[in-house]
């Protein structure tokens, strides 16, 4: 039986008699079965071959495009070249001491043997043998290792995760040469069957965290992730989503995921997606990027600093110069310059919430825009969104000045959820200040503080952690970067 579905779910994913039993011995029965199950005479990528080893009858299923050919090649010609007494009297022997292969596992049941075949590993039965031969003779196909586009680097390493996710889990590996890095394989999904890797130190982990999450994903009863890290995350944090602000850090850099797991927190790789899923994660570690690192301390102090305060100018501009405009007589005379010098022909808080919307809507037509046809677009939205936008006495220039520096200073958030975090708050507290005045506007910074405050990370921890009782020693870390210490000074500090 599969871990979560009950029998009329398995008829529906597997229309046949052999469901929760076990192959037996008659090579027959068990290729009437696998055809039952899978259809190759209709799936043209299912393949199968029936030949002679040491005088048996046996049988090979494979899947194209799964499977290496020269090393089936090889096999094949080994397995064809045997003789009677080559063959071990059981499976075991055969799996153990027989097969010229690296891995070699032994299948019984029908759903450990067809979902094997449809991971990509080949299935080869033997007459008089009632277990079968999984042999890890796949690949699969993948991109290079290439640097990130979201998170590129200055310095340090320029390679980055795929969508395979044994070369993801191999790219920590290298970086972490500790016996004590665990990488746990699970499947989720009652039909996609998707391979899930649980990555963390063991000796460092929160292992009550580690249990919590293990039991979660094992508890997934879904018919597939369709939106792969996505999915799986709504399934793990079963509380309320109505506050922006991310739960998970993503990150594509195999450098990000081994400090973290060094660290002590949890790595989770999905196959199909090309980053790794950090948790538990606080606001500290959504606004840290892999240059705080790779500069020296006093400079990856300041790029930390910087990013910090370029996020909270990027939530407080617009709001506060909307405020401004509505109380101009705050504004000193030395500071006047700032103040809208032409006419407003359309109020200054929709000017906002169309720029918003705008710059919203060129995102979205960058993404879907061929390479060869971006520096047209370009061109036409700053000509329209510019001067011509300006001009026609939709906007005035200093509205345009402030919604353009938001828009380009958003970027600095290496974090895209944690940057519509901000946009969403800031859009908030503009409605409010445009409605309430300075009472809106305090509303909206009080309601900032606390959607922060209040957040809680999947382990149920504060989202603004170290903050509060017993972790003010620390909090000076998440500010400042500080040197790192050898081996021996760790130890005598502890």
């Amino acid at each position: 039986m599969v871990i979560g579905m009950n029998e009329k779910d398995q008829e529906i994913l597997y229309p046949t008699k052999q469901i929760g039993k076990e192959m037996t011995a008659d090579l027959k029965e068990n290729l009437a079965a696998m055809k039952e199950i899978l259809s190759p005479d209709i799936s043209y990528d299912i393949v199968y071959r029936v030949i002679q080893i040491g005088g048996r009858d046996a049988c090979l299923f494979f899947v194209d495009g799964f499977c290496k050919d020269e090393m089936m090649q090889k096999i094949l010609q080994y397995l064809i070249g045997l003789k009677p007494e080559d063959i071990p009297t059981d499976a075991h022997g055969m799996s153990k001491g027989f097969m010229p292969t690296v891995e070699v596992d032994l299948g019984q049941t029908w759903d450990e043997i067809v979902t094997g075949l449809l991971s990509g590993q080949t299935v080869l039965f033997l007459d008089g043998f009632s277990k079968c031969l999984l042999i890890d003779s796949r690949t699969y196909p993948a991109r290079s290792v290439s640097e990130p586009e979201k998170e590129k680097g200055l310095r340090g390493s320029k390679d980055g995760f795929v969508e395979t996710i044994v070369f993801n889990t191999a790219l920590v590996r290298r970086r972490i040469r500790s016996p004590k890095l665990r990488m746990e394989m699970m499947r989720v999904g009652e039909t996609s069957k998707t391979d899930i890797a649980v990555c963390y130190m063991e000796d460092r982990v929160d292992h009550k965290l580690l249990c919590q999450i293990r039991t979660r994903i094992q508890n997934i009863h879904v018919d597939a992730l369709t939106m792969n890290q996505e999915s799986l995350a709504e399934c793990l944090y079963q509380g309320k989503w109505f506050n922006p602000f991310p739960k998970f850090k993503y990150t594509e850099r195999p450098d990000t995921a081994a400090a973290h797991i060094l660290e002590g927190n949890i790595i989770v790789f999905v196959d199909n997606s090309p980053s790794a899923m950090v948790l538990p994660v606080s606001i500290f570690d959504m606004t840290e990027e892999a240059d705080d690192y790779y500069f020296p301390p006093v400079t990856g102090t300041y790029l930390r600093f910087s990013r910090t305060i370029i996020g909270i100018i990027t939530y407080l501009l617009t709001p506060t110069f909307l405020l401004l405009t509505m109380y101009p007589e705050w504004l000193p005379k030395w500071f006047s310059f700032v103040a809208i010098a032409d006419d407003v022909n359309v109020p200054v808080l929709l000017q906002f919430l169309i720029l918003e919307l705008s710059l919203d809507g060129l995102k979205l037509a960058a993404v879907n825009t061929p390479n060869m046809l971006s520096t047209p677009l370009s061109v036409t939205a700053g000509i329209v969104l510019g001067e011509f936008a300006v001009k026609s006495g939709w906007f005035n220039s200093e509205v345009m000045l402030y919604m353009a520096f938001v828009a380009i200073a958003n970027y600095t958030q290496s974090n895209y959820e944690l940057g519509y975090a901000l946009k969403f708050m800031r859009i908030i507290t503009l409605v409010l200040t445009g409605i309430a005045g300075v009472w809106g506007y305090a509303a909206g910074v009080l309601f900032f503080i606390i959607s922060i405050a209040c957040n809680r990370t999947i382990a149920g921890r504060s989202y603004i952690n170290p903050f509060g009782p017993g972790g003010m020693g620390t909090l000076w870390k998440r500010f400042i970067r500080v040197r790192q210490e050898a081996a021996g000074n760790r130890q005598a500090s502890k």
